[in-house]
């Protein structure tokens, strides 16, 4: 059997290369019992960096393939039907707080990604956009993780009033499709001195973990680099060992009922529910800014609709 992953928007193939990696690691752990091997998929709209992971598939001996495109607007891998190929895992870093697709982009959609109670998530992030292009690229016991933005988890919970971004995330939770989220330590990407969480999606969930969300915040989990921080490897151990077992931990690891998730407004951060230390806790700043940053965007596109409507009855 073969284990099919892509990455939609896979830049050089740093993820797919990481996925490569962990099964040959697999192979010289397993004592002999059969792995199955990977074939491994990409897209990536721009040109010099669809190059470069081509050149990684080569230079790793890796086999799969990989398109160029806008995975968004034109996912190239699709079954003989037309419609989108489905992957037994999917793995992605998306750039985060995209604000260039429209409601019409997600309307407009052919291959059923956007689903009735989710798809448009508002024009300033597509974050949840690609996470919905993720979920409808699994098959039927698929699993996902995909890197985003802190904001992802949060945005609109605590609000007065709907928010589009909260309801797309309301809809994950309901339809029982996040596993896990991740809380990282900040500065750890090169791009950005932000956090950022891994969003864990499993289209069949073990009994057990039904109507629930694992909640781990690694937020303090870091030693201090130049110029950036990192996980050492026995941090890296103890996270992934942590989001295997589901195992609570103090200041570390919780446990999440969907009805406490709906008490909290859907915000699924796991800031908000695992306290990291004795001192009395408070969001990243960032986090705050971000917030308020979307707060007024929504409050400058109401001003706008109700100087429409005056004018058009004539006040």
């Amino acid at each position: 059997m073969t284990s099919n992953r892509p990455c939609p928007c896979c830049g050089s193939g740093g993820l797919l290369v990481k996925c490569e990696i962990a099964m040959e690691e697999s192979v010289r752990c397993s004592n002999g019992a059969a792995i199955a091997p990977l074939k491994l998929f990409g897209q990536e709209y721009v040109p010099e960096t669809w190059a470069m992971a081509n050149m990684n598939m080569i230079i790793h001996d890796m086999e799969g393939q990989i398109e160029i495109g806008d995975t968004f607007k034109n996912p190239k891998f699709r079954n003989q039907a037309g419609k989108l190929r489905t992957f037994d895992r999917v793995v992605a870093n998306p750039m985060w707080n995209q604000d260039w697709f429209t409601e019409a982009d997600y309307d407009s959609d052919e291959f059923d990604r956007f689903p009735p109670g989710a798809g448009f998530p508002g024009k300033s992030s597509a974050d949840w956009g690609w996470v919905q292009h993720m979920h409808a690229s699994l098959k039927a016991n698929g699993r996902a993780a995909v890197v985003l933005d802190t904001g992802a988890a949060s945005r609109g919970s605590g609000n007065a009033g709907s928010n589009k971004e909260k309801t797309v995330r309301q809809w994950f939770v309901e339809n029982d499709v996040i596993e896990s989220v991740l809380y990282l330590p900040e500065n750890l990407f090169y791009n950005t001195t932000a956090p950022g969480i891994v969003l864990f999606l499993n289209k069949a969930k073990e009994t057990e973990r039904q109507g629930k969300v694992f909640l781990v915040n690694a937020s303090k989990m870091f030693e201090k680099g130049d110029p950036k921080n990192f996980i050492p490897e026995g941090g890296i151990q103890r996270i992934a060992d942590t989001l295997i077992s589901w195992q609570e931990e103090e200041k570390l690891s919780r446990i999440v009922e969907h009805d406490e998730l709906k008490k909290n407004d859907y915000n699924i951060s796991p800031s908000r529910f695992i306290h990291t230390s004795d001192a009395e806790t408070y969001r990243p700043i960032s986090e705050i800014v971000e917030e308020l940053d979307d707060i007024e965007a929504e409050a400058r596109d109401t001003d706008k609709a109700l100087k429409e409507i005056l004018e058009k009855i004539g006040i």
